[in-house]
């Protein structure tokens, strides 16, 4: 037996409840792993309180991240006792998650902990670090350098867009930051590594064709009318890494950035990525962070805490990352 946020579906209302679990529930799988850490975040909350049609199945174990301890393995890759970390794949969607003391996944979505990182520090980092760091790695395979000039960050105040400042400083690129609240947000973008602050109002505009050239590169996380802005925006053989849709599905551009401008559209998805891709992500993760990007987590509950959590998260109540402790 082991312990689980459980959520069930009774007259087309979510129901959450922690109770315990038989072994023999658990999902298939090549790999099953002691839960040590996982989060709480925006997507887990719509899951959760039954406000977004986040859960394809019931029951389902909600968590799209977990870090633990392999217990029991069917591939020779991963050994009990060995630390693991999982991001993506659909957990706590359409496969259990993370939210219980035990979890069995696929072989290939597991990458092992790095030696210098723990379970609770990779929930630090979570999905939206690892995001960060393919969106990094997408403007190197694409042949930039900190020599290539400036790079803009989009939502630079959010998950994503702080991680992708922190790394790309300390590569030693010049980073342009993008945030909407610069008088309360610039000097903590700065203090991140941002040489420049943008405001958000000046990416806000409808795009033209082609404006004049500002960037050497760009890791974008909101898409649509300011995506089509940065495209415009982009120096002759530009690379963009986007990995966001907060803006919306469309894009109102034209062929022309990429015509006369060789200019790069890279798309990056952290859920489905590959495991040599994963795996190099959170080894450069556990070289690169500073000691003190690990402080910024909100808090750590335990999980009894989430469904009230949840609630909280939703109406937008909550700051910094939540971390839920399973053992």
């Amino acid at each position: 037996m082991f312990k689980a946020l459980i959520l069930n579906q009774q007259d087309n209302k979510t129901l959450a409840q922690v109770g315990d679990v038989d072994n023999n529930q658990l999902p298939d799988g090549d790999v099953t792993v002691a839960v040590e850490f996982s989060s709480l975040n925006y997507k887990d909350g719509l899951a959760i309180t039954g406000a977004g049609k986040i859960i394809r199945q019931f029951p389902m174990v909600p968590g799209i991240d977990f870090s633990g301890t392999v217990q029991t393995s069917t591939d020779s890759r991963y050994q009990p006792g060995d630390k693991v970390v999982l991001t993506g794949w659909g957990v706590g969607e359409n496969h259990w998650g993370g939210m219980a003391e035990l979890a069995r996944v696929k072989a290939d979505w597991l990458v092992p902990l790095p030696a210098n990182l723990t379970c609770e520090q990779t929930m630090v980092i979570g999905t939206a670090g690892l995001t960060a760091m393919l969106c990094v790695q997408a403007l190197e395979d694409a042949g930039l350098t900190p020599d290539s000039g400036e790079i803009l960050v989009t939502g630079a105040s959010g998950g994503v867009g702080s991680v992708a400042v922190t790394l790309l400083a300390k590569l030693g690129y010049r980073v342009a930051a993008v945030t909407g609240r610069a008088s309360q947000n610039g000097e903590l973008l700065k203090q991140l590594g941002a040489t420049t602050i943008v405001e958000r109002s000046e990416l806000e505009e409808a795009a033209k064709p082609l404006e004049k050239q500002r960037w050497a590169g760009a890791i974008d996380t909101v898409g649509s009318k300011m995506l089509a802005k940065v495209l415009s925006q982009l120096d002759y053989n530009g690379v963009v890494a986007a990995c966001g849709l907060a803006g919306g599905f469309d894009l109102p551009t034209t062929v022309m950035p990429f015509i006369l401008r060789n200019v790069r559209l890279q798309g990056v998805d952290s859920v489905y990525c590959p495991y040599e891709k994963r795996q190099q992500a959170w080894q450069r993760l556990s070289e690169l962070l500073p000691a003190s990007f690990y402080q910024q987590a909100g808090q750590t509950v335990t999980l009894e805490q989430v469904p009230e959590l949840a609630q909280a998260i939703i109406q937008g109540q909550v700051t910094g990352r939540t971390l839920v402790k399973l053992s």
